[in-house]
């Protein structure tokens, strides 16, 4: 590879480093609105849940001078005992009108037929307005506050130029 091909791959690096955008906040979620649940009837407490629900941003993310209010969910779960696998995704509203859906994979520990905390990660997969073709990706941590989880999220995104 010639000198300016190295140059360029710096400089192209340094521009994507750049681009990165951290964004932090918290999220409330209440148990889902619509839930079906189906027994696997090998063992004991083994199930698979699909589920909606809506969630409210108690400490808003802000992308672009814009800060998130709601959101809906909707995940596919596995319970086997106390831990539940989510795979699925959330569609958040922000208060110019645009809307980014995430991907979300997660862990939940359960206690007493409720749960009790979570875990996972996120990353973009759709974006509207202002916010199309948003990349990013973060993690996610909860705990159970009554029939709510109290959701922390980090993470970083970029837009395209």
């Amino acid at each position: 590879m010639k000198a300016g091909g190295v140059v360029l791959l710096i400089l192209l690096a340094v521009d994507l480093a750049v681009a990165q955008t951290k964004v932090s906040g918290t999220v409330q979620c209440g148990k889902a609105d619509q839930q079906q649940s189906m027994n696997v009837g090998d063992r004991a407490n083994h199930s698979f849940i699909i589920g909606q629900g809506k969630c409210t941003w108690t400490k808003p993310l802000e992308i672009e001078g814009a800060k998130t209010q709601n959101g809906a969910f909707t995940v596919f779960s596995e319970q086997s005992g106390n831990t539940v696998r989510d795979h699925g995704y959330v569609t958040d509203t922000l208060d110019s009108g645009d809307k980014y859906t995430v991907r979300i994979n997660s862990t939940e520990t359960w206690s007493g037929g409720k749960p009790v905390s979570e875990r996972g990660t996120w990353n973009f997969a759709s974006g509207t307005g202002k916010l199309k073709g948003i990349k990013g990706k973060g993690t996610f941590n909860g705990k159970a506050e009554g029939d709510n989880m109290l959701i922390n999220v980090e993470g970083e995104y970029q837009l395209p130029k």
